[in-house]
């Protein structure tokens, strides 16, 4: 009879989250769990302390140089980094490295906030403040904390969970209602068709919670609604 080996969690989420498992595999205990969670939130504050005019930037880790996302995305954090700035991403290679290289390459503010995954993520070279995180939850909240607007490019399962995670995050007033900027109507106007078509026509979300982002291609209007947002908000 074959003996089957339990599945060692590979991350700290996941070891996390697998309750059945952690008396088994790991010698932590909740507690510490939870110090190490505190101990991650107490090191993102204070290397976020004193950030203002910040914009998160989202988009594909998958995105190479040379396509015109990438070379929008750098040019985006050019001009919000010229703006005055922090611009702020996942601190990966695509998206995250085009719009910390515009920021640096502008003499702005350029920030990433890095996650350990077993694929895709290494950081970029583009950075002047990297920060680590072992937690998903810990990095989203400095992005949402530290934002006076998002910037979403186009992306995967990890920009829509970014995306939506925000519209929630506003549509249940948990926080301010800060921009929400879809950049590419190419790539975005199916999206919007389902989200009007199915979830507003049949009453899963009101019609007016289509009014809590916008799709545009233009980087002028970005910055101008970012900078608008950010007088509105004292920053």
């Amino acid at each position: 009879m074959s003996i089957v080996e339990p599945h060692l969690p590979s991350s700290d989420d996941e070891e996390l989250l697998a309750a059945e498992l952690s008396s088994v595999v790991s010698q932590q205990t909740d507690p510490e769990r939870i110090a190490r969670m505190t101990a991650e939130l107490e090191m993102g504050f204070e290397r976020m302390r004193g950030t203002s005019k910040g914009v998160s930037i989202f988009g594909s880790a998958r995105t190479p140089e040379g396509t015109p996302e990438y070379a929008l995305a750098r040019e985006t954090g050019g001009r919000l980094g010229e703006a005055g700035f922090t611009v702020i991403t996942g601190g990966g290679p695509g998206i995250m490295e085009a719009g910390n290289r515009g920021a640096q390459e502008a003499g702005g503010r350029s920030v990433g906030l890095n996650i350990e995954l077993e694929f895709e993520q290494h950081g970029n070279p583009y950075q002047d403040v990297a920060l680590d995180f072992h937690y998903f939850f810990t990095r989203k909240v400095m992005f949402v904390r530290y934002a006076n607007a998002f910037v979403v490019f186009p992306g995967g399962f990890g920009t829509m969970d970014e995306l939506f995670e925000a519209l929630v995050l506003i549509q249940t007033h948990k926080v301010r209602h800060f921009p929400v900027l879809l950049v590419g109507s190419d790539f975005w106007s199916g999206l919007v068709a389902w989200m009007h078509d199915e979830l507003a026509t049949r009453a899963l979300i009101s019609r007016g919670d289509l009014d809590l982002f916008r799709v545009t291609d233009d980087v002028q209007e970005i910055v101008a609604v970012c900078a608008q947002a950010a007088t509105e908000q004292g920053a």
